[in-house]
């Protein structure tokens, strides 16, 4: 698991860490001349923690409907089967949909007790936490993706009730494989329900990590071009 293989001539570990390190420190020394160069690619990046925002809300509606559906099959003696794990898919993967954009809107529980000690240090604590927390998703999201990548693998299947359609699978794994292997993927998709390999509801975790890290060191360039967070949560009264 402490494979780095290169991507693009170079090794992975410096696209993860070296390169936005680079890219941060570059904000830090610049500061208004990178928040002109980089605004527009941080109001797309908000749009798409807001998409994944409203993705993890459509998750929960999920959770809503696989309750009601129990409710109903058990008022009519019949059976739901997999709707346990259909409804803690949906949970999964509205927790990690949503990480990003609670991120971004401060959602998150952040200890400051140190940072209010004093002004002129609160700036470079929260970089230096930021910094971490930084590096801390990088290495989440890498080894959530290499677990979808050992459950594929592995051909690990769930053990419950749930099944989903062969044509699902296909859909996903497109997204895997090159568009000349399309049509034979699907010339081989039957119409069968089987049982749930594991890396589909990984998926969303895989996802949602990854949303993170990228979120945590998008506002850590923000917070060293700005000279202050860009992070304010609500003030509930």
């Amino acid at each position: 698991m402490r494979d780095w293989q290169p991507f693009l001539g170079l090794p992975l570990w410096v696209w993860l860490f070296v390169l936005p390190a680079l890219l941060a420190l570059y904000c830090l020394w610049q500061g208004p001349k990178a928040v002109a160069l980089l605004s527009p690619i941080w109001r797309l990046l908000d749009r798409l923690y807001k998409a994944a925002g409203v993705l993890a809300a459509c998750f929960m509606v999920v959770i809503l409907l696989l309750i009601v559906g129990q409710m109903i099959a058990r008022w009519s003696s019949l059976t739901f089967p997999g709707s346990t794990e259909y409804a803690g898919y949906a949970m999964a993967a509205t927790s990690f949909f949503a990480l990003a954009y609670t991120l971004t809107q401060g959602g998150h529980i952040r200890v400051s007790v140190l940072l209010n000690l004093n002004r002129h240090t609160e700036f470079w604590l929260d970089a230096v936490a930021m910094f971490i927390a930084a590096i801390t998703a990088t290495y989440f999201a890498r080894y959530a993706i290499k677990t979808n990548i050992m459950s594929e693998m592995l051909n690990d299947r769930t053990q419950g009730q749930d099944f989903v359609p062969e044509w699902l699978l296909t859909f996903f794994s497109m997204f895997a494989n090159s568009p000349a292997k399309w049509g034979e993927m699907w010339a081989k998709t039957g119409s069968e329900w089987v049982y749930t390999p594991v890396w589909l509801p990984q998926l969303p975790m895989s996802i949602g990590t990854v949303l993170l890290a990228i979120a945590i060191w998008d506002y850590l360039t923000r917070l060293l071009a700005h000279r202050k967070s860009q992070i304010h949560g609500e003030v509930l009264e």
